[in-house]
């Protein structure tokens, strides 16, 4: 048997024992003949055309090509990608765009202070019947969606979108009873567009009366250690309307005045139930991101209620007068009149129409 370098057919006649280390230079392998750049004419090709003994071979790269291509595909896709995510979701403080950020809520609380006691009885049926709220519907029903008409750039199912979500924002805002008892946000949370989530984490974590960051100006919630509710029907009215401000923005005005009946928390319930009437004016705006999401910028927010003190501070709870109680002396602090948020130190008197003939 020949060795590792021997032909396939042993070592040829004539050649001594040490002859293949003379000639092992000059063995070309299979692969080493394909690659070579010339190539040997056949004796055919040789006589026809009287052609060269040898022609030279055509370089092929076909495997650099395509990686190239696969390379310059990647780069495209992934720079693509880049601008796309940049333009659709800008970074904090700007846009790549040059679009402003949104626009924070503007909010104004108005407490509603009483000119004496505040009226109580034990007979709720008798503290609706006697006061403006006797004709107000329950609950939900109050809040009655009107017709969806169709806008110049908005269609009526987007339109109607946009009506429902605002509805949704005033029913959990203003009647759930774990957001009336503080002691839940996310209901109305879920409801508000990303961009503003920092203002309204804030206005619970830090509530501020400064006009943007009070908690009572996204929500109506009540000190769960003072004051509970004596009748879970709330009465409610108000209207809602929607129109076109752009060919990319909705709006939609909700104007609704809500009457609770509340007793202190914890008392027995033949105590003495009060009414507590508070009138929401809320401005909502909608691109159409919002109308697939179900969600809103909430633009604006007043805020009128009664009957308080104007000595509380109504940023994070309303403190409601209950029955047989009297607003405390004072007011609320001066305003400046240079600060960037406005005068949202404010108080009123309760009108005694406003209060039950009980």
């Amino acid at each position: 048997m020949g060795g590792p370098g021997d032909p396939p057919e042993g070592t040829p006649d004539g050649f001594p024992n040490g002859a293949e280390d003379e000639y092992r230079s000059v063995v070309f392998d299979e692969s080493f003949v394909r690659a070579a750049r010339l190539q040997e004419y056949s004796a055919r090709e040789r006589l026809a055309d009287h052609a060269p003994a040898v022609r030279r071979r055509t370089s092929v790269r076909r495997g650099l090509s395509r990686q190239a291509l696969i390379l310059v595909l990647l780069i495209a896709v992934a720079f693509g990608t880049a601008v796309y995510m940049g333009v659709r979701h800008p970074t904090q403080g700007g846009t790549v765009t040059g679009q402003p950020t949104a626009e924070p809520l503007r909010m104004t609380v108005i407490p509603l202070a009483p000119r004496g006691r505040v009226p109580g009885t034990h007979d709720l049926e008798r503290l609706y019947a006697e006061s403006p709220a006797a004709q107000f519907r329950i609950g939900a029903e109050g809040i009655p969606l009107p017709a969806a008409r169709r806008t110049e750039h908005f269609s009526d199912g987007q339109v109607l979108a946009a009506l429902s979500t605002a509805k949704d924002y005033v029913v959990r805002s203003s009647l759930y009873p774990e957001v009336l008892s503080g002691g839940q946000v996310r209901p109305v949370r879920v409801l508000v567009d990303p961009d503003q989530l920092d203002q309204f984490d804030r206005s619970f974590d830090q509530p501020t009366a400064d006009g943007q960051h009070s908690a009572t100006g996204w929500l109506v919630r009540f000190d769960p250690a003072a004051t509970e509710l004596a009748d879970p029907r709330i009465r409610v009215r108000g209207s809602m309307h929607a129109e076109e401000t752009d060919a990319s923005t909705l709006e939609v005005t909700a104007d609704h005045t809500f009457v609770y009946a509340l007793r202190p928390a914890g008392a027995d319930r033949a105590a003495e139930a009060s009414l507590f009437t508070v009138r929401r004016e809320l401005h909502f705006r909608f691109d159409r991101d919002d109308l697939r999401l179900h969600q809103t910028h909430v633009v604006g927010s007043q805020l009128q209620a009664g009957p308080l003190s104007c000595a509380e501070d109504t940023a994070a709870r309303l403190h409601p007068l209950l029955a047989g109680q009297a607003a405390r002396a004072g007011g609320p602090a001066g305003s400046d009149p240079y600060a960037s948020a406005g005068a949202t130190a404010l108080c009123g008197t309760l009108a005694d129409s406003a209060q039950p003939k009980v």
